[in-house]
């Protein structure tokens, strides 16, 4: 790499002895030069070089064989310049040392998928989510393969679970041409819907603006515009324009009180203004101490119940989302992975999972001395 404005910095004594330093550990670890080639091979992927990506993942692998890493990063290589039997080669090689590495299992579908073996495929995601039930993406690419398979309700299911774990998964499906087959369902309309809600609370309420930031078509945006007014989800108004009058589409008003409203300020940077009533912090206070409680006491049941609190929208999961995005979040997995595993992961995590909610609780009481005063 050239120093910054091609000048050379004096040698001292002392980077001197680092280059020493550096040479005795290339030569006393020997897991130095493995790691210098596996950089290499990641740079030059980022240059999209992948040819010369492999030949520096192979040499790495001449040093340990049975680096996942380096294997990993070599079959998505050779994924992505279409050598598909090379690719599942080198994933079978990554279950051969660990059969229960759900990205492998995850990458493997995919290059089926590619092949256009979607019972392959889902078989592969299917071992993914064994090894990881919280892999979003592995739900995610479920949902798009049953879809191909034409098992409609199954694909919708396992897409309803991937946006549980992944609220992104939701746009990201509007334009998937896999959900072809699934897009007529009333389950993905209220996906569609979902996802025109969240664009008018961002502060988005033309139809144009909602179509540009959902990925919409026209027609799906304004079915979903549609059907939120007829369950008093959103309101419609109109603004002039010169002569015309353009629809307006805001939250209606019980709806903007419970979830937030974002606004746009000047120069169109939108500032989110928050509803945050003594009352809800009240609440929000009270059922910490509940979920404090539970674990304490090991109380799976009562924990995965008092967590919903916490991530539902109807409850404080708004607020969570607006005050606290990073703990809703580690919450919401928490739920579910309670769901999977019960007792045994509420033991191993009840001293990280009552940190977080002392946490919580302590910048929800200096906001309710702040509001009081």
């Amino acid at each position: 790499m050239k120093r910054l404005f091609g000048k050379k910095l004096k040698e001292t004594d002392e980077s001197k002895s680092e280059k020493k330093e550096v040479k005795k550990t290339s030569l006393v670890n020997p897991d130095y030069n493995r790691m210098k080639l596996y950089k290499k091979g990641i740079n030059l992927m980022a240059d999209e070089k992948l040819e010369d990506a492999v030949e520096m993942f192979q040499l790495a692998l001449r040093i340990d064989p049975a680096s996942v890493d380096v294997l990993m990063k070599l079959g998505y290589a050779r994924f992505h310049l279409d050598d598909h039997v090379e690719a599942l080669t080198v994933y079978d090689k990554v279950l051969d040392i660990d059969i229960t590495n759900p990205e492998a299992w995850n990458l493997k579908g995919l290059v089926y998928y590619e092949q256009k073996k979607w019972a392959k495929a889902l078989d592969a995601v299917e071992k993914a989510i064994e090894s990881d039930p919280n892999y979003g993406m592995a739900w995610y690419n479920k949902a798009c393969f049953l879809s191909l398979l034409n098992q409609v309700p199954e694909s919708l299911e396992a897409l309803k679970r991937s946006i549980e774990i992944d609220v992104k998964n939701a746009r990201r499906s509007i334009r998937d041409f896999d959900f072809k087959n699934v897009r007529i369902e009333d389950g993905f309309k209220r996906i569609q819907e979902v996802v025109v809600l969240e664009s008018v609370r961002q502060g988005y309420h033309t139809i144009g603006a909602i179509v540009w930031t959902t990925y919409l078509d026209r027609v799906d945006a304004e079915d979903g515009l549609r059907k939120l007014k007829e369950k008093g989800l959103i309101v419609q108004n109109e603004k002039r324009d010169g002569l015309q009058k353009i629809p307006i589409f805001d939250l209606a008003p019980n709806v903007a009180e419970r979830m937030g409203q974002a606004k746009k300020g000047l120069f169109g940077i939108t500032r989110k203004i928050i509803p945050r009533p003594i009352k809800n912090l009240k609440e929000l206070s009270q059922a910490i101490q509940s979920a404090k409680e539970a674990i304490e006491e090991v109380d799976v049941k009562k924990a995965i119940n008092v967590f919903e609190e916490f991530t539902d929208v109807t409850k404080s999961g708004e607020q969570m989302i607006e005050m606290f995005m990073e703990e809703h979040r580690e919450i919401r997995l928490w739920q579910i992975r309670l769901k999977d595993r019960g007792e045994d992961y509420l033991v191993d995590n009840k001293d990280r999972m009552l940190t977080l909610f002392d946490n919580i609780e302590v910048t929800i009481t200096k906001k309710l001395r702040n509001e009081i005063s």
